[in-house]
C-alpha cells in the first residue's frame, strides 16, 4: 500500500497532536481507518499499542486530510495556435508581454521558420497563415507565465477566454494532479493493469523503469512510469513518480520531494478545446479533470466471486477521484524568469575546469584566463538576455 512512510518515533501522542492541527475528529479518523473511535483513543492515550499496519493506515489516511493538500491540480503543458502571422499582437495582446523583451531566433521546431522566446515562454512563427503562430508553455514556461498572470492580475480562465475570442485552437492542454504524499501507488497500479483490475476503453498500456539509479533498502530501483492509452490519441493518461524525476534532475533526496507521484492528462486538439470550454463553462477543474479520467478509467479490487462488472472501485483509487476528500481547486506555482539553470550548470560543468585553469595559471605564473576574460565580448543575444533577466515582471506585461 502507498503511502507515508512511517517514522517508528511517532506515537499515539503525535498522532493526536497532527489530528488536532488538521481539525480533524476522532470519529471521522476512525471511519476513515476502519476501526472504532475508541480503538483509537486507546492508541492516541498509549492504552494500546496498534500492529505496525495499522500504524501505517492511520498515518496514510490522517495524511489524507492535511489541510495542505496532498493533492494539487495545475497546468504542466499548454500548446495554441492562433491564425494570424502576426507576431507582436499574439505576444501583446494576447500573452500581454512586450515582444522587445523576447529574443528571436532564427529557427524553430515543429516546421515553424523562427521563434522567440522568454525564458521558457515560446512563440513560434511562420509567414504561411495556415500554421500562424504557436505559443507553447512547457512545465517552467507554465510556472513562469503565471508569474506574469500574476501580475496582470489575470488567471489563466481568462487567459483561455481571449485565446479562443482572438480564435485560438487548442493543440496541446496537460493537467497534472500532484500526489504529494504518495496515495496513487504506480507498482500497483501497473500490476493491476496487468492482472485485468483496471476497467478502461484504452487497451493500450505500457510501464517502465527511469530516472537515475539510487540506493533504496540496499537495493537498486528506478522510477515508474506508467501510460495509460497510446500516445497517438488525443487523450492519454501519463502516471509517474515524481520524487524520482526530481532527484534525477535536480539531486532532491527521494525523501525530501515535495511530490511524490503525478497524474498526467494530456489533451489534444478537440479533446483540449472540449477540456478548456469545460473549465471556462464550469469554473471547477476537480469536474473537468475527473469527468475525463472517469470516462475512461477506474481500477478496481479482483473478486472471484463476482463478474468483473461487480467489481468494487479499490479504496485509493475511490479515494483519489473524490471519495471522502475535499474538491481540488486549480493551483498555481508562479516561478519567475531566473538565471538559475545557467548557474547550475556553471556550477557543474564549467566551474570545476575554470577553477583547474586559474589553478595552473597560477602555477605557471601566466594569466591566460584573466585575458581571455578580458577580451570576450558579450554579443546582442547577451544583452537581451541580461535585459530580460534583469526586468521585474511590471516591465515585461503590457497593460489592457
Amino acid at each position: 500500500m502507498g503511502g507515508i512512510k512511517l517514522n517508528k518515533e511517532k506515537s499515539g501522542q503525535k498522532l493526536q497532536e497532527t489530528r488536532l492541527a488538521y481539525g480533524l475528529t476522532q470519529n471521522r479518523l476512525a471511519v476513515a481507518t476502519g476501526i472504532t473511535r475508541q480503538y483509537l483513543s486507546d492508541i492516541e492515550t498509549g492504552k494500546v499499542k496498534p500492529s505496525n499496519d495499522l500504524q501505517q493506515l492511520l498515518w496514510e489516511t490522517l495524511g489524507r486530510f492535511n489541510p495542505d493538500a496532498p493533492l494539487e491540480m495545475l497546468f504542466d503543458y499548454v500548446r495554441i495556435r492562433f491564425p494570424t502571422t502576426n507576431v507582436q499582437k499574439v505576444v501583446e495582446e494576447i500573452l500581454r508581454l512586450k515582444l522587445s523583451y523576447f529574443l528571436n531566433e532564427d529557427y524553430g521546431f515543429y516546421s515553424y521558420s523562427e521563434h522567440y522566446h522568454l525564458g521558457d515562454i515560446f512563440v513560434l512563427c511562420s509567414n504561411d497563415l495556415e500554421k500562424g503562430i504557436l505559443v507553447e508553455l512547457k512545465g517552467r514556461g507554465c510556472r513562469q507565465f503565471e508569474s506574469y498572470l500574476l501580475a496582470q492580475e489575470r488567471s489563466w480562465y481568462e487567459f483561455f477566454m481571449d485565446c479562443l475570442i482572438a480564435g485560438g485552437v487548442m493543440k496541446r492542454i496537460d493537467l497534472a494532479i500532484n500526489d504529494k504524499t504518495g496515495i496513487l501507488n504506480i507498482p500497483e497500479l501497473t500490476e493491476k493493469c496487468r492482472q485485468e483490475e483496471c476497467v478502461s476503453v484504452f487497451r493500450s498500456f505500457k510501464s517502465y523503469r527511469s530516472g537515475e539509479l539510487v540506493r533504496k533498502d540496499e537495493k537498486e530501483c528506478m522510477g515508474n512510469t506508467l501510460y495509460i492509452g497510446s500516445l497517438q490519441s488525443e487523450v492519454y493518461f501519463c502516471v509517474y513518480e515524481k520524487d524520482y524525476e526530481q532527484y534525477k534532475k535536480n539531486n532532491i533526496p527521494i525523501e525530501d520531494a515535495d511530490v511524490k507521484n503525478r497524474f498526467e492528462i494530456r489533451l489534444k486538439n478537440e479533446r483540449a478545446y472540449y477540456a478548456v470550454v469545460d473549465l471556462l463553462t464550469y469554473g471547477k477543474p476537480e469536474r473537468t479533470a475527473f469527468k475525463i479520467i472517469n470516462r475512461y478509467l477506474r481500477f478496481v479490487d479482483k473478486d472471484d466471486s463476482k463478474p468483473r462488472s461487480d467489481w468494487k472501485i479499490s479504496e485509493e483509487w475511490a479515494w483519489f477521484i473524490g471519495h471522502n476528500r475535499e474538491q481540488l481547486k486549480l493551483t498555481t506555482k508562479p516561478e519567475p524568469y531566473s538565471f538559475q539553470r545557467t548557474l547550475g550548470w556553471l556550477s557543474h560543468q564549467v566551474a570545476p575546469t575554470l577553477k583547474m585553469a586559474i589553478k595552473l595559471d597560477e602555477l605557471n605564473q601566466t594569466q591566460v584566463i584573466k585575458e581571455i576574460l578580458d577580451h570576450a565580448k558579450l554579443t546582442e543575444r547577451h544583452m537581451q538576455i541580461l535585459k530580460q533577466l534583469s526586468a521585474k515582471e511590471q516591465d515585461v506585461i503590457t497593460k489592457k
